[in-house]
């Protein structure tokens, strides 16, 4: 992930959002161009919410794709940074710590379902940007709609766990700048000195994926990037590796529940709707 362009400030100072002001803040994010935020973490339990545009947003041990429609869950004290690819417009909303036991203990990528974006489209509209330090009955309605339908949201295969012995960190790192790097797990094994049982047992109980597991959802992710930037489906297919097109929209369709053409295609829609 490029980190060379300039750092933005959050969209609500850390500080404010490790008050105690009340339940639920509020905000939106709208950049007209790339977009990178600086590693932070707050008290706060945070959702992210992409309307059009494509975030990427990166933990001490996660790599997450936000595309539009869908949103990431970041669990209080967590550290994360963010980057915006191109235009986009997203929502954030801030939950208070008491709020966020029913949600996962770790950073999630889930689909927004239209309650959800209804909800937190509406609390985008109370005063001071959704403080609730004295919430109306109806406030706290809203809020609890966004509470249920972010402890429902089914979960995506669109976090990327990296692994944490330096060795298996090394591949994971090469793998993710270039996911259609063609190596065997015992091409990769020698290329950074493991053994390959090592190797193969390691990854799967630092990252919960095996190594090919792993390797494809590298794939997938670079491919969501692709396809919201604007590549042609073979052309993101060839770029990724894949000698059959029909393969790649296999893995796609079954990863992401849509063909890579629909994907491009809603996203495309989402981009000319913002």
């Amino acid at each position: 992930m490029c980190r060379m362009q300039a750092k933005h400030s959050p969209a609500i100072d850390p500080a404010r959002a490790d008050d105690g002001g009340g339940p639920l803040l509020f905000a939106a994010l709208s950049s007209a161009g790339m977009r990178t935020t600086a590693a932070h973490s707050h008290a706060r339990g945070q959702a992210i919410g992409a309307l059009s545009g494509l975030l990427t947003i990166a933990t001490e041990r996660e790599r997450l794709v936000v595309p539009p429609g869908y949103a990431i869950w970041i669990p209080p004290h967590h550290l994360h940074g963010l980057d915006a690819h191109g235009p986009v417009s997203a929502w954030s909303v801030y939950l208070a710590p008491a709020a966020c036991a029913a949600l996962p203990a770790q950073p999630q990528v889930f689909q927004v379902s239209g309650l959800l974006r209804e909800a937190v489209l509406r609390a985008g509209a109370w005063p001071a940007a959704g403080l609730m330090a004295a919430p109306t009955p109806a406030q706290e309605r809203i809020a609890a709609v966004i509470l249920d339908e972010l402890s429902a949201a089914p979960r995506e295969q669109l976090v990327l766990t990296m692994p944490t012995d330096r060795r298996l960190l090394k591949i994971a790192q090469a793998l993710a700048a270039d996911p259609s790097d063609p190596r065997s797990l015992n091409e990769w094994a020698g290329w950074a000195a493991v053994a390959p049982r090592t190797l193969t047992r390691r990854f799967v109980s630092e990252t919960g994926l095996s190594f090919s597991d792993w390797r494809q959802r590298a794939r997938l992710m670079r491919a969501v990037e692709l396809l919201a930037a604007g590549h042609a489906v073979t052309g993101v297919a060839l770029e990724l590796g894949y000698d059959s097109l029909s393969a790649f929209i296999a893995m796609f369709r079954r990863e992401m529940g849509v063909a890579p053409g629909g994907f491009a295609a809603s996203h495309a829609a989402a981009l000319a709707l913002a």
